[in-house]
């Protein structure tokens, strides 16, 4: 996840809470990717903080560091070297054709650098760096796991070696799909104008409560689960993500009730799920000595394998590989 604004709850119920799960099936690599988070304006010191505060939020909702590689993608130099290499071997019409860079350079208006078009690159080597087998991608980002199959096969094909492996989408459990609490239609978003649409990890159980009290419902009286009614529909989804239940169980339930019934319960069944993840984020991020360990151990290891496959891609490529030292950089 990258570092550029706080978690939401949106982030956990859709996409954290499904990967905790995968520790126990495949070898883990979770990074704060915090490269790709200077594509656009930022504040150095948010983005620290931000940083700590996504691998804090890892931690917090149950991966654990004995099971998994955590690490922020800076600390790993390898990144970059990589994704140096694949640049020159791709080609401008590919990353022209990036739906997500259309959609962006909307977004920001006139700071559109060469970052943002080459954003997907980064990615690749994120993805081949470790010889992913798998890699767990939402709908908007097949597209660039197209991108990393083709500059794999084609560095493969070029060099006549088997320099990467061709990395397969995973498709995970289908996670909720959270939207805005003021803007029911559009996604939850860490970087909403508007934050009272937003349920943060690192919100109190007040803040919590105010937002989902003063959530968009619909017009009619009828508690529903349609898309006639985007903000009831969200209301339900988010109870049905934290506590298992089908929605149609959860209108069964509603029979006869109002929309204020909704906005308590909800607000009630969201605090005690965030509270623990709170209290456990604030608990590391109140000693960055123990999540500083935490990294530099996981960068350790995702050097280890990074620096094996980079070796081999820079003699294919014929550099030289004298007085190579790598070394993994000081968390900050």
């Amino acid at each position: 996840m990258q570092p550029s604004h706080q978690l939401h709850l949106g982030n956990y119920l859709g996409a954290l809470k499904n990967w905790v799960d995968l520790q126990d099936q495949y070898e883990n690599i979770f990074l704060a990717v915090d490269l790709h988070s200077i594509t656009f304006d930022h504040n150095p010191a948010e983005l620290r903080n931000h940083t700590y505060q996504v691998i804090a939020a890892y931690l917090a909702a149950g991966i654990s560091p004995e099971k998994s590689a955590l690490a922020v993608q800076s600390h790993i130099p390898q990144h970059t070297e990589l994704s140096w290499v694949l640049t020159c071997h791709t080609y401008m019409g590919e990353l022209n054709r990036m739906t997500q860079f259309k959609d962006k350079s909307l977004q920001q208006g006139k700071n559109i650098n060469a970052g943002l078009f080459n954003y997907p690159v980064l990615m690749a080597a994120d993805i081949l760096l470790y010889q992913a087998d798998l890699v767990p991608v939402g709908e908007d980002q097949r597209q660039h796991l197209e991108l990393t199959r083709n500059l794999a096969e084609r560095m493969n094909n070029r060099y006549e070696k088997n320099l990467f492996k061709i990395p397969d989408a995973f498709i995970p459990p289908v996670g909720a799909r959270i939207m805005d609490l003021q803007e029911p239609t559009k996604k939850m978003s860490k970087s909403a104008e508007n934050e009272s649409g937003t349920i943060f990890l690192l919100d109190t159980d007040k803040q919590i409560e105010k937002k989902l009290k003063r959530a968009v419902t619909d017009s009619g009286s009828e508690i529903r689960f349609n898309d006639d009614q985007p903000g009831i529909q969200n209301l339900l989804s988010i109870q049905s993500a934290i506590t298992g239940k089908t929605t149609d169980q959860l209108v069964s339930e509603y029979s006869g009730k109002q929309y204020g019934h909704l906005k308590v319960e909800t607000a009630d069944i969201v605090v005690e799920a965030v509270r623990p993840i709170r209290q456990e984020m604030e608990r590391y991020l109140s000693d960055t000595g123990e999540l500083d360990r935490i990294l530099k151990k996981g960068a350790e290891k995702c050097v280890q394998l990074a620096e094996k496959t980079v070796r081999e891609v820079f003699d294919a490529v014929g550099f030289s590989p004298v007085g190579r030292n790598p070394s993994v950089s000081e968390p900050r």
